[in-house]
């Protein structure tokens, strides 16, 4: 490893533990309350580029499907993956949620709104943040769901489907080569309102400096919001969870391509309990049983932060 590498390393180390202090010491203000929508927990979003015009993702009786947009050219512009997208949905669910409108102001200015998501404006290049925001949002907000859920009650079986486009428009005025650089106009995007309805139907809170501290990761964050929603919900049955790790990995949307699905399972479960140890650390509520086989939330845990947490 090079000795830039180390200090990297060193530094994101030293961050993450600097926010984990402060979620452990500091009370939550409102300006710390964010949400996750229920769908994007049941089924996450894709961890890498699919490649593909359309994706899926299956969990139990519970599917998410994708399908690409495209450009003024008639080209696909492919799918949304990775963190981008999920700080996001993060974001969007959050000002849907307090604003309850479907159009949301974006703003004048791309680094302003960078640091909203946790990002970096000041990370230039083609992989820089600016641009990769760029891209990602494009996709996103281009790109149409559809949610399927398979029904069974009583001996009776039946299928429940919502299809809905992310947004039916968008406006962008910035320039991810210059975001530090106003704009005249501000940038807004207004949600489909399927979207818009699904999104703010029942949202999960979460505490946005948790959000930013695990943004490193795709699988830390939607474990975090796992954890924050079987959190939500343990606190009114009062009822451990236990999920195997092979049920999450379909959840979760990881994609571990082995020939050996037993290989796969124990590298997921590894990646897991190493992501889990820094859940616990910025989600002190949270209470971790320890079994073998699989995720275990135990009776105590708390949501991560209050629906409305005092000032």
């Amino acid at each position: 490893m090079t000795a830039r590498k180390s200090r990297a390393l060193t530094n994101a180390g030293r961050k993450f533990l600097d926010a984990a202090v402060e979620i452990q010491l500091d009370r939550a203000t409102p300006a710390d309350l964010a949400y996750i929508a229920r769908q994007f927990v049941q089924a996450t979003l894709p961890h890498s580029d699919p490649k593909a015009n359309t994706w899926s993702r299956k969990n139990g009786n519970y599917t998410l499907s994708l399908q690409t947009g495209f450009d003024d050219q008639g080209q696909a512009i492919g799918l949304p993956y990775g963190v981008i997208p999920r700080l996001l949905v993060y974001w969007l669910v959050t000002e849907a949620t307090r604003t309850k409108e479907p159009v949301l102001q974006l703003g004048h200015n791309l680094a302003a709104f960078m640091r909203e998501l946790g990002l970096d404006p000041t990370h230039g290049g083609k992989r820089g943040d600016p641009q990769r925001l760029e891209v990602q949002m494009r996709r996103f907000f281009s790109a149409r769901m559809a949610f399927f859920e398979q029904l069974d009650e009583g001996g009776r079986r039946g299928e429940a489907a919502e299809f809905m486009q992310v947004a039916r428009s968008y406006v962008l005025w910035w320039d991810s080569k210059q975001p530090q650089q106003g704009a005249l106009w501000g940038s807004s995007v207004k949600l489909d309102r399927e979207f818009f309805e699904a999104i703010t139907a029942a949202p999960i809170p979460v505490d946005m400096r948790a959000l930013k501290a695990l943004k490193r990761s795709p699988l830390a964050l939607d474990l975090y919001a796992l954890c924050s929603y079987e959190a939500f919900r343990l606190e009114r049955t009062g009822r451990a969870r236990v999920i195997p790790w092979r049920a999450l990995m379909k959840q979760l949307g990881a994609d571990y391509d082995r020939a050996d699905k037993e290989d796969a399972a124990k590298d997921f479960a590894r990646n897991c309990r190493l992501a889990l140890r820094k859940i616990a650390a910025v989600m002190p509520s949270l209470k971790l049983g320890n079994v073998k086989g699989g995720l275990a939330i135990l009776p105590g845990s708390r949501p991560a932060i209050e629906a409305r947490p005092k000032a």
